[in-house]
């Protein structure tokens, strides 16, 4: 599951922010154990109480399917950690399922060659730890995890089986290079210059920047603050730059997470009459009680408002309510979870709604404000030491 700090953005297949150092021969780490190789499986039935006969979930794009048994993801990867004993990393993945479909565009937005092939790509980066005045410095290049947000594209990372609002509509993954330095013990800022918002769209051949600060203020409360700013329409004239900030306070105990999340975005929309301004604005409370043994409960309350439908297609002021059960069956490397989830949306707006029942009209389904989902979801992964 996504953890907190820095790591709220790095699912447990990436490697450690600050990897653990060698202070003698005989704790120095093998080649062999820095290697790492897994897999996941990720199968659902959402049931959707709304009956469409499209079987989708609007607006969305992970779980999108409802109303049947999906694959919604198969994983595959390979990891080698960088250390101070060996200072080259390198991550590699591949993926498959309805949740690899659509991740990694807004509506509309023109998308790289080869896109299709593309998006097959869970992870390509490799990675090298520097030492700097004492400190580590990571440099990593390529396909890795996105540094926005707190859930990542995979259900087995998460709280809850489905993804937020906000999570859907920020990237799952950046493509380009970030550099990581941990100032102290408490304080970790990074910078990233990447190829889009999305790394799949290609709006322009212009690059995209950001910047995180992360503050552990206590040994259980984190801080994160994320910003992204670059150009991501054809009209690359910093007028119409897209700024997005991304905030996550984390408080982590033995048995017990909480993590508020925060964001907004904005731009100057080019080719409109006027340019006028896009807005969005979503939160989210994540919350996970580890009750006892196997089992475990998460609830999320959230909101999502898109004023002018360039996040989610739809200008719409979404509300919604997560509450997920899961049971754990641990067997050697290999982890099977079961999660039980219920969830309610509601969406108001101009153009807000859930998809319900069949046509009104040739080529169109109906719409309805509020939407009940009861999912299953079946998790297996395996994950070598």
């Amino acid at each position: 599951m996504a953890a907190a700090t820095v790591a709220a953005q790095e699912p447990p297949d990436a490697p450690p922010s600050q990897p653990p150092s060698a202070s003698s021969a005989t704790e120095a780490t093998t080649d062999s154990s820095l290697w790492h190789y897994g897999a996941y499986l990720d199968l659902s039935y959402d049931l959707n109480f709304n009956f469409p006969s499209n079987h989708l979930f609007r607006s969305r794009t992970t779980a999108v399917r409802t109303n049947e048994l999906d694959p919604n993801m198969a994983l595959a990867y390979l990891r080698k950690d960088a250390t101070s004993d060996s200072r080259w990393g390198m991550e590699f993945g591949v993926q498959g399922g309805y949740d690899s479909t659509e991740f990694a565009f807004l509506q509309g937005e023109p998308r790289v060659n080869g896109y299709d092939t593309l998006r097959h790509f869970s992870r390509a980066n490799v990675s090298y730890l520097a030492p700097v005045n004492g400190k580590d410095l990571t440099v990593t290049a390529g396909l890795f995890n996105s540094l926005i947000g707190y859930e990542s594209l995979y259900a087995k990372d998460n709280f809850n089986y489905t993804r937020s609002w906000i999570a859907d509509n920020t990237p799952y993954m950046m493509f380009g290079v970030n550099a990581r330095y941990a100032v102290n013990e408490r304080f970790t800022a990074t910078a990233f210059v990447i190829n889009s918002y999305y790394h799949l769209a290609h709006p322009n051949d212009q690059p995209s920047y950001g910047t995180q600060l992360a503050w552990k203020a206590t040994p259980r409360l984190t801080m994160t603050q994320t910003v992204y700013y670059g150009p991501d329409q054809a009209n690359t004239s910093m007028e119409f730059w897209r700024l997005y900030s991304n905030h996550i306070t984390e408080w982590k105990s033995d048995e017990v997470t909480m993590a508020l999340a925060y964001d907004f975005g904005t731009e100057n929309l080019a080719g409109q009459p006027g340019s006028p301004r896009a807005f969005v604005m979503g939160g989210a409370l994540f919350a996970r009680w580890h009750v006892a043994g196997p089992w475990s409960v998460a609830v999320r309350p959230e909101f999502y408002w898109d004023r002018n439908g360039r996040w989610t297609g739809n200008q719409q002021l979404v509300k919604a309510i997560t509450n997920t059960l899961e049971y754990k069956i641990p067997s050697g490397w290999t982890n099977t979870t079961l999660r039980m989830e219920y969830r309610y949306d509601d969406s108001t707006g101009k153009q807000g709604g859930f998809f319900k029942g069949g046509e009104t009209r040739p080529g169109v389904i109906g719409l309805t404000p509020g939407q009940h989902l009861m999912i299953f979801g079946l998790l297996w992964t395996f994950d070598s030491p």
